[in-house]
């Protein structure tokens, strides 16, 4: 089992709030400009970087925005939460004793606070952040280096995870059962996802082991 965390089993809708309402707030309180202004300035520096490492790099927005960017995400701490079921799921896969291994583009710094504040990672045999290995999970050549680390057989693993991008990569891969999670933000509206087989919440997925399918 390779499981995300951001939007497959935390809610997505603290990063959604942490980037798009705290970082730029904090910006606009830093340089005396407006938080529309700074959501402006900052969208188009965001989507740049989307799909890079450098996106899901912590260091690097604290460099590139003079913020203490860690700090804010420790701040905002208690905002972090299981999306609903999530953690019925995992416990689910820890009494079934199948391997499971988080598989996050997650700076090891964030990990460690949504670690911290859910206590998640006990339910995991191999804890993977893509900065590790220096490509985020859009990439082949993370799979490749995942598929070293783990020794796995791709063809016989199941990963869930909200990003498309990603599930392509992994598709790509030949990773043998894939699934999406179609609403990772519990504070919006589910999307339709018809690229991939999709729930809305990963304890769905008990459904198909509890019938034998």
């Amino acid at each position: 089992m390779l499981l995300d965390m951001d939007g497959t089993l935390l809610d997505l809708s603290f990063d959604n709030y942490f980037w798009q309402e705290l970082v730029p707030l904090r910006y606009a309180n830093r340089y005396g400009i407006s938080l529309r202004r700074a959501q402006e300035m900052l969208a188009p520096r965001f989507e740049a970087c989307r799909g890079r490492l450098e996106w899901y790099c912590l260091e690097h927005w604290s460099r590139e925005l003079a913020l203490d960017i860690i700090e804010l995400k420790q701040e905002a701490r208690e905002r972090v939460r299981f999306l609903p079921g999530a953690e019925t799921f995992l416990q689910f896969l820890r009494a079934r004793g199948l391997r499971t291994a988080l598989v996050t583009n997650a700076h090891q710094a964030s990990l460690a606070v949504k670690a911290a504040q859910t206590g998640l990672l006990r339910y995991f045999d191999d804890v993977i952040s893509s900065h590790m290995f220096g490509f985020p999970k859009e990439d082949a050549g993370f799979w490749t280096a995942l598929r070293e680390r783990l020794q796995f057989e791709p063809s016989r693993a199941l990963f869930v995870d909200d990003s498309p991008a990603v599930l392509r990569a992994a598709q790509r891969f030949g990773i043998g059962q894939i699934f999406a999670v179609s609403h990772p933000d519990s504070e919006q509206e589910a999307r339709p996802l018809v690229e991939f087989p999709s729930v809305r919440r990963v304890a769905e997925l008990i459904g198909g082991w509890t019938t034998g399918e």
